[in-house]
């Protein structure tokens, strides 16, 4: 066959969509076996206490490719239930994949397989076809979504911000220009969840600076730029409010990398800043661990890498208690969708306060 372009780009990846599902009776099935079956059972039962104790923030962090693998409908329906508090993820979940489907674009199923796939890795670069494992994107969209983060740049005060702030503004112009399309920054923005990025340059938005401060070097003029301090202050604030609100924190881990170090961090941070005294709490304030903590993870513990290291390895950094902690060893668009499904039909969500936890952010501080 001679593959074309509309070829290659004919079947759109179709996003998981929790209420035409129930989960419940597989992970309760689970329960009763063994190995990473009974972990993801146990892991789907922790994630249901943290939304039952509705004095608990629940963090998402995103790793990996995601949302190009079909499950930005199912985290967008958990922030809609208020089963989701504040997200902290990769910049190519947020912008490559999210932000570009909310401009309108897709992610497309890729023919064949990546080990025979139909064409060739050098045709697809012909093409303008990027490939993500078993997934294609058009580049020539991509590269539009590249220019929308610079317009979004470009539209603001020069000065430094939060990714925080930034991505606020990602999910306002959704709103205003997109409004109908689904997206994780829109219905975050729309329900007060404040989303962080650790690592925004490493992303589309990542080109979108580089060409707003380029041009406005060469123009003499000051620009936009990411402040990561302010980012990790912004978050460890979150955790310092559920300390004054006699509250908890948990997390719910998708893959690792960066996004599970930040988070875990936090709890060291306001450690430090109550210690100094650098904020309004009483003196001997204690910062509690992370109460609960549950990770879906493909990585391996023995290399000794982040991914990969355990949650009883964080309690020794002070980070994670062991009480109601969960590794679970698998792919993560295989249980991510069990667990949330679970979740969702079980229904504790439905006690829980809308926190709107952006609302403690000035807006767009430079």
């Amino acid at each position: 066959m001679n593959w074309t372009k509309k070829d290659l780009l004919a079947n759109p990846v179709e996003h998981i969509d929790l209420t035409t599902y129930d989960a419940r009776p597989i992970l309760d099935a689970w329960a009763k076996t063994a190995y990473q079956a009974r972990n993801t059972a146990r892991a789907a039962e922790i994630y249901s206490m943290m939304l039952a104790d509705t004095g608990c923030a629940v963090i998402l962090t995103l790793a990996g490719s995601l949302i190009s693998a079909g499950m930005k409908k199912a985290i967008c329906q958990l922030i809609e239930a208020n089963a989701v508090d504040a997200i902290v993820s990769s910049g190519a979940n947020l912008v490559d994949q999210d932000f570009f489907e909310g401009l309108g674009f897709r992610h497309y199923i890729a023919p064949g397989s990546p080990e025979s796939p139909p064409v060739d890795d050098p045709t697809l670069r012909d093409f303008a076809i990027d490939r993500i494992y078993d997934t294609y994107i058009d580049e020539d969209e991509l590269r539009i979504c590249d220019d929308k983060t610079k317009e979004i740049f470009d539209s603001l005060e020069p000065g430094a911000y939060s990714s925080r702030a930034l991505l606020a503004e990602f999910g306002k112009y959704l709103d205003a220009n997109h409004p109908g399309n689904e997206s994780i920054l829109l219905t975050a923005h729309r329900k007060g969840v404040p989303v962080f990025c650790p690592a925004f340059s490493d992303c589309s938005a990542g080109f979108g600076i580089v060409m707003h401060q380029a041009e406005r070097a060469r123009a003499g003029k000051p620009s936009v730029t990411i402040d990561s301090g302010r980012d990790f202050f912004e978050l460890t604030q979150i955790k310092l409010h559920t300390m004054e609100q006699k509250g908890d924190t948990g997390l719910f881990m998708l893959a690792g990398g960066v996004p599970k170090n930040f988070v875990q961090d936090i709890v060291v941070s306001g450690e430090l800043l109550v210690e100094k005294g650098l904020v309004d709490l009483p003196e001997g304030t204690e910062t509690p661990m992370h109460k609960y903590a549950i990770q879906l993870t493909a990585a391996d513990a023995r290399d000794g890498a982040l991914s990969g290291s355990t949650l009883r390895e964080a309690c020794s950094w002070g980070k994670v208690d062991v009480v109601h902690e969960q590794m679970v060893f698998g792919e993560v668009t295989t249980l991510f969708p069990l667990i949330a499904s679970d979740a969702y039909h079980r229904g504790a969500w439905k006690a829980r306060p809308e926190r709107r936890l952006s609302d403690l952010f000035a807006p767009a501080a430079v």
